[in-house]
């Protein structure tokens, strides 16, 4: 009985050690051939990255506490990020997800959202910078493939 204990604790030990290097993966493959391109240069000209998948890393600094639709990115070092959607509203990720780096294949997107959708997003946990009239233009990623890595 002894060995068999000590044979679970090694097995439980090992799986907790690799479970902390664990790879969550949603939607497609990341492409090793798409372009991987910086999220400060997307945010500086998105109108250049509108037209062609990219992939794009950063940190999860939020994800939305319904459902796991959304999540934001931003830069390691906490600079602005953007709003990560799922393509076709396809996968979700974990609402723990929070401090993850993120490996995302998708397509940029700029749009403008009503009041009601801006006042939706925020309540579920999103900050957004509204117009005055309380609507935002948004520059955000539909992510068709998904990797979080937690760090």
């Amino acid at each position: 009985m002894k060995q068999l204990t000590s044979v679970v604790l090694v097995t439980l030990f090992a799986f907790a050690a690799s479970a902390g290097n664990e790879v969550i993966r949603r939607g497609a493959a990341i492409s090793k051939d798409t372009k991987t391109v910086p999220i400060a240069d997307v945010l500086a000209k998105p109108e250049a990255w509108t037209m062609a998948p990219v992939v794009v890393e950063g940190v999860v600094s939020t994800v939305c506490q319904n459902k796991g639709c959304w999540m934001e990115i931003t830069t390691e070092s906490g600079t602005p990020g953007m709003r990560v959607t799922f393509l076709d509203y396809g996968f979700f990720v974990p609402k723990d997800s929070k401090g993850y780096m993120a490996i995302l294949e998708g397509r940029v997107e700029i749009k403008k959202l009503p009041k009601d959708h801006v006042d939706h997003l925020e309540d579920e946990g999103a900050s957004i910078e509204r117009q005055p009239d309380g609507s935002a233009i948004e520059t955000s990623f539909i992510a068709a493939g998904v990797e979080l890595h937690k760090q």
